[in-house]
């Protein structure tokens, strides 16, 4: 009786320690997988939040990252089209359905077009994922051309 007694004891401790390097094997697996961010926020030079509208302030992450990107790093998206037809609107790069004008004075006059188009959003997106990644302004361009072209007419000069 005591050796039986003794096994059950064996075995439940061995039930437990399996059962605790599973939980920590997946809980280490899992952790690693909640990391991965496609846009990582503090590698990227993002304008304050507060200088944005209120508008731009409560739009949702992706179209407000894209505003505060703008704002810091306008040659990045002047220097790629748009596909979604905003160049009937005037606009000949991305950048325009963010920022309408710069006065004199310093104060932004901002474009409220991309608060709507999931097209501007998403080529914002690509450029802030590839700056990130380190890619190049001709790359970035080629890519961009690429994959939105389906869209629409582009609002700025192919390039060659």
């Amino acid at each position: 009786m005591k050796n039986y007694k003794f096994f059950n004891i064996i075995s439940s401790v061995r039930s437990y320690v399996l059962f605790f390097g599973l939980f920590v094997l997946l809980s280490g697996l899992l952790s690693a997988c909640a990391n991965v961010n496609p846009i990582e926020k503090d590698s990227l030079n993002l304008a304050p939040l507060s200088d944005l509208p209120v508008e731009m302030q409560q739009s949702p992450v992706t179209v407000r990252e894209s505003y505060q990107f703008a704002l810091s790093n306008p040659d990045a998206l002047k220097n790629v089209p748009c596909y979604c037809g905003c160049n009937a609107m005037g606009h000949t790069s991305n950048y325009d359905c963010y920022v309408q004008d710069i006065k004199p004075s310093g104060e932004i006059v901002f474009d409220d077009h991309a608060l709507g188009c999931s097209i501007c959003v998403d080529i914002s997106q690509d450029v802030m994922k590839m700056t990130r990644e380190g890619k190049s302004s001709p790359e970035i361009r080629t890519f961009i051309d690429l994959t939105y072209s389906q869209y629409g007419p582009s609002n700025m000069i192919p390039v060659d």
